[in-house]
């Protein structure tokens, strides 16, 4: 498991998030405290409707908390409004994504998949298709470079949009559901190759699951319910889950 360093890599406190006013108003996040540090995974779990999204998007500087502090990488980005003026740059620079389905282009293969991410970015065509190689080789689908998406296993797809996350080497990954289309044996393979990016790379990853068979994956798993997080090391949640099932 991940051995934590003294500067965690995404820090929240105090984040709250409403929507609406007066009757109508939705408590989506409560005093919102979660600290995650280099190398290690931490799974984010909790009934539909919980606020597990819109945490992930807070963090993700997507969607503006209504209070709170967010530190991303050592800098803080969110203090009662913004402090950052281009957060899609940000979001390039810092962040990766990886979806419950891998959305990948359909007319690209795969490593013109990845490498759009590093145009967008600014590199140009032969360094950027030079580092999609490498990583399509690190996650053992080098092979299927040249496939397009509708030529590729479910869990060759996922492996290639996990590439596309990594691109530019950000801290910090976020995944929504990231093995809900696999079964089993391929949602673990993917967990384990989280797992090795997180330790290789020292990012902090961020997984909202529901699947208690991956559970064994994370270093801690935190959970919503009706905005409040609570949560600790990951054998301790899973014998709780183990008892109350």
């Amino acid at each position: 498991m991940g051995t934590p360093s003294k500067q965690p890599v995404v820090r929240v406190e105090h984040l709250s998030k409403t929507f609406g006013q007066g009757m109508a108003r939705v408590d989506a996040l409560v005093d919102i405290n979660l600290e995650v540090f280099p190398g290690q995974v931490v799974g984010l779990m909790g009934p539909s409707g919980s606020g597990k999204t819109t945490l992930l998007h807070c963090i993700a500087c997507i969607l503006e908390p209504s209070s709170g502090r967010v530190t991303l990488d050592g800098e803080v980005v969110y203090d009662q409004r913004w402090l950052k003026a281009d957060l899609r740059r940000l979001r390039l620079d810092k962040i990766g994504f990886i979806f419950q389905y891998p959305n990948l282009l359909p007319f690209l293969d795969g490593s013109d998949n990845v490498a759009v991410v590093l145009d967008l970015a600014g590199m140009s065509a032969a360094p950027a298709r030079k580092r999609a190689i490498e990583l399509l080789d690190y996650l053992e689908v080098g092979h299927r470079k040249h496939a397009l998406p509708k030529q590729l296993s479910g869990g060759e797809a996922q492996r290639v949009a996990i590439a596309r996350a990594l691109a530019n080497r950000p801290r910090i990954i976020l995944a929504d559901e990231p093995t809900a289309p696999l079964d089993s044996s391929r949602a673990r393979i993917v967990m384990d190759l989280l797992r090795r990016i997180a330790v290789d790379q020292q990012a902090a990853i961020i997984v909202v699951t529901h699947d208690e068979m991956i559970l064994d994956r994370f270093d801690h798993i935190f959970r919503l319910r009706d905005g409040r997080l609570e949560g600790g090391p990951a054998a301790d949640v899973k014998a709780e889950l183990a008892t109350v099932g």
